[in-house]
């Protein structure tokens, strides 16, 4: 965010109107003093005190407000949640709404486009690095337990007809859940195979 510029009798009194007019508390502002004013001499030559101020950068306030850009684009209706995960770097994001499917898209592919530009916006200049995860009415979680299901059925295959089966092509967190569903599995492998976007995972038979 930008610095605004405050000037105000005092310097106590230019912080606080910068906190209205950021619409904050004082912990959550930073601010410099260009000026620290004067009362002068019976009132006569006073000098009002000038700070620069603006918001602390703050992950939940950049994740909100590239979303909330988005959403109104789109116009949708959607409520945000944010949690960071504790001594982590990863922050979970909630999204909530009446039609939520419009986010999710085939396969979950609208869902990850947007996690991915919202990694990139709130990342962009950030003094830390930190990892957004998006997920809306438990997707990711359905999804997954969807892919696992369909990683011992494929390998069931395999064993039963003894070749190798190529899944569709998946993104990376889908080729992972496949991968380490079967890993412990003593008679299949697998390995993923071509290029982006159509990079997919084929399960074997061990060699024996």
């Amino acid at each position: 965010m930008e610095y605004i510029e405050i000037s105000a009798k005092t310097v106590d009194e230019a912080i606080t109107e910068a906190i209205i007019q950021l619409g904050t508390t004082h912990d959550k502002i930073e601010y410099e003093v260009i000026e620290k004013g004067s009362a002068g001499f019976l009132g006569i030559a006073r000098k009002d005190a000038v700070i620069r101020a603006r918001r602390k950068d703050d992950v939940n306030d950049r994740i909100h407000e590239f979303l909330d850009r988005v959403f109104d684009a789109m116009k949708l209706k959607v409520e945000i949640l944010v949690e960071k995960e504790e001594d982590s770097n990863i922050v979970n994001v909630e999204l909530k709404g009446d039609d939520m499917g419009v986010l999710i898209g085939k396969r979950g592919q609208t869902l990850d486009a947007l996690q991915y530009l919202t990694n990139l916006a709130v990342n962009k200049n950030a003094e830390e690095y930190v990892k957004v995860k998006i997920d809306t009415e438990d997707y990711r979680k359905r999804r997954k337990e969807t892919l696992e299901n369909l990683a011992k059925n494929i390998a069931y295959k395999v064993k039963k007809n003894k070749r190798p089966i190529a899944l569709e092509p998946m993104n990376p967190f889908e080729r992972r859940v496949i991968h380490s569903a079967l890993q412990n599995d003593k008679f299949v492998t697998t390995h993923s195979e071509g290029d982006e976007p159509y990079r997919h995972v084929v399960v074997t038979l061990k060699k024996q």
